[in-house]
C-alpha cells in the first residue's frame, strides 16, 4: 500500500482531483494529513507512503529514486484510480521522485494535470552539498544545517534509532539520483522555493523550466528550505490558482 485510502470514500470524494503529495527526506504520510483540512472541497489529498516509516516501517526503505518510483506506481494506480485527474507535488527529494512518477503514471491512464516542484534544482543538477557517508553525528549536523532545524525526535534515542537508517537512505538516493530518461514531462511545471533558502538557489528552482514541453512558473514564498512546514495553506493556494490559470 503506498497512498492512504480512505475508508467510505463517496464518489464525489472519488470524482475530485487528486493531489499526490510526495515526501521530502525523512518524512511519512503525516506531515501532509492536515492539508486534507486546508484542502477543503479543492482537492483528495493522496500522500504517498514509502517504506521504512510509520505502516511500512519494517521495510528496507529504496536508495535509488527510479527504483522507489517504479516499484510504488502500481499501487499509487490502485490508490488514486484509473482516469482520475491528479496534481503531484514534491519537496526536495519527493520532487525528483514526483518526476519520475509524471513519466510512469501518464502511461498507466492516470490524468497528470500539473506537477509541483518544491525546493529543488532541477532534475539533471547534480546536489553540490552532500551528507552521503559522513558519521552519524555529522549526518545529522549537516542535514540540520540543510533543513534550517533539527527534529525534536531526534533528541531520543529509541526514536533517533528509528528515524536515521531512513533518512540516510532518503538523503543516499536523494544526492546520487540520475533522471531515468532526458525526455522532458508534457505537463505543465510550477517551481516553489522559500525565498531564503540557502540550499537551492533561485536560478536552480527555475531549471525546471527545462524539465517541461508545457508552461512554467515560479514562485517563492517566505523562509528557508523547509518553509512549507509553516507554510501548508499558501502552498495550496499557489496550487489552486496556477491550476485554474491565475498567476
Amino acid at each position: 500500500m503506498v497512498g492512504v485510502r480512505e475508508p467510505g470514500m463517496s464518489g464525489e470524494d472519488r470524482d475530485r482531483t487528486a493531489l499526490l503529495c510526495v515526501p521530502f527526506a525523512g518524512a511519512g504520510t503525516a506531515f501532509f494529513h492536515p492539508w486534507r483540512a486546508l484542502a477543503a472541497d479543492r482537492w483528495r489529498v493522496v500522500p504517498v507512503e514509502l517504506p521504512g516509516r510509520e505502516r511500512r516501517i519494517l521495510e528496507t526503505p529504496y536508495r535509488n529514486v527510479v527504483e522507489a518510483a517504479k516499484n510504488s506506481v502500481d499501487d499509487i494506480v490502485a490508490d488514486l484510480g484509473e482516469g482520475t485527474r491528479t496534481v503531484l507535488f514534491g519537496h526536495s527529494l519527493g520532487a525528483v521522485l514526483a518526476y519520475e512518477l509524471v513519466h510512469l503514471l501518464s502511461t498507466r491512464g492516470v490524468r497528470v494535470e500539473r506537477l509541483v516542484v518544491s525546493g529543488s534544482p532541477g532534475p539533471w543538477t547534480q546536489r553540490e552539498k552532500r551528507a552521503t557517508g559522513l558519521p552519524d553525528e555529522e549526518f545529522l549536523a549537516r542535514v540540520e544545517e540543510f533543513a534550517g532545524f533539527r527534529h525534536e525526535a531526534l533528541d531520543h534515542p529509541e526514536m533517533r534509532d528509528l528515524i536515521l537508517p531512513v533518512l540516510q537512505a532518503d538523503c543516499e538516493m536523494h544526492e546520487n539520483y540520475v533522471p531515468s530518461t532526458d525526455e522532458p514531462v508534457s505537463v505543465p511545471i510550477c517551481s516553489l522555493r522559500g525565498s531564503a533558502d540557502g540550499l537551492v538557489t533561485a536560478d536552480q528552482a527555475q531549471q525546471w523550466r527545462d524539465a517541461t514541453r508545457s508552461d512554467f512558473s515560479y514562485v517563492e514564498l517566505p523562509g528557508d528550505h523547509m518553509y512549507l512546514v509553516d507554510r501548508g495553506r499558501e502552498v495550496l493556494d499557489v496550487i489552486e490558482r496556477r491550476s485554474s490559470g491565475g498567476r
